[in-house]
């Protein structure tokens, strides 16, 4: 009787150890799929930032004392009201054009996720002219309240936003 009470024990606590990783699988797989649409979020609201509209990027990004942001332009911002007043700098030159992500690598924890791409396309320069965009950009975001929220973004210097220098190093 002992032995058939212990195996039964074993099985019961092996399946409930599979339920627990199943569970585990999915939180992690709906995770990754909400983690996909953050970052497609954050690139529509970049797009519209392009044209002057800074209330997307608003939604996208944690409004926490933590966040990061090394743009474009150079230096860095920390805290939500520096990004948003960099963000609100950049949307009211209205650089136009289209960035969008290639190459995308995407890893996600338990509360913070980040993905690391390409931003390939075009914007205008201060000459009016189209000017070609492709750096290299590491975004990063943390789960609060149950949405995915970006708390840090950083991308390569691009010399023709560069010589504007709206944002200064700290």
């Amino acid at each position: 009787m002992k032995i058939k009470s212990n195996s039964l024990s074993y099985i019961l606590v092996l399946l409930l150890a599979v339920f627990i990783g199943s569970i585990n699988t999915q939180a992690s797989e709906n995770d990754e799929k909400a983690v996909k649409q953050a970052v497609s979020q954050f690139y529509v609201a970049l797009n519209e930032m392009f044209k002057g509209n800074i209330e997307p990027m608003k939604e996208v990004w944690s409004h926490a004392v933590d966040v990061t942001y090394m743009g474009p332009t150079g230096g860095i911002k920390i805290g939500w009201q520096q990004v948003l007043a960099d963000w609100e700098a950049q949307a009211a030159m209205k650089l136009g054009g289209t960035v969008k992500p290639e190459n995308m690598t995407i890893t996600v924890g338990n509360n913070l996720a980040f993905t690391t791409n390409y931003e390939k396309g075009s914007n205008i320069n201060a000459e009016g002219k189209p000017q070609e965009v492709s750096i290299r950009a590491t975004n990063t975001f943390r789960k609060e309240d149950g949405k995915w929220k970006m708390i840090g973004h950083h991308t390569d210097l691009l010399p023709f936003l560069q010589s504007n220098r709206l944002i200064y190093d700290l």
